[in-house]
């Protein structure tokens, strides 16, 4: 649970990586809130307001919670792909339509690097980084 949340507490830390379980949890809690708010508005008649140009509250809601989680979701990213040894600039790639996305996506499927990269420490490693030969040595 605290892995959901830790995008949170690193809100503006691009530096690092950051696990697999660390990206998807907090993509999984976006993901939650975003149907929680949406079933919400189709539920109080809110989606009528779209028609008209007009935002109701939830949709306020929707926008601050949207731009609350934008720097947590953009530094997650980064590390998460620092985690796989690659540059936070390859987030440039979901610009291609569709086959940017689908790349994108699998890399932040693959696991990260064992031991530590040009990024930082493995973040899975024992006491938080270094070689697992070192620690038991």
């Amino acid at each position: 649970m605290s892995l959901m949340f830790q995008p949170f507490k690193k809100f503006a830390d691009f530096q690092g990586r950051a696990r697999r379980s660390e990206y998807w949890l907090f993509s999984l809690f976006c993901f939650g809130v975003g149907v929680v708010i949406g079933i919400l508005r189709v539920a109080t008649g809110g989606m009528e307001s779209l028609e008209s140009g007009r935002m109701d509250a939830l949709g306020i809601v929707n926008l601050l919670f949207s731009l609350a989680v934008l720097v947590p979701s953009l530094a997650v990213g980064f590390r998460r792909l620092h985690d796989t040894d690659r540059s936070a600039w390859w987030i440039l790639i979901v610009l291609i339509p569709l086959i940017g996305w689908i790349t994108l996506i699998v890399f932040y499927l693959l696991p990260g690097t064992t031991g530590p990269n040009r990024f930082g420490a493995d973040p899975k490693s024992p006491l938080g980084g270094g070689d697992t030969a070192e620690v038991f040595s």
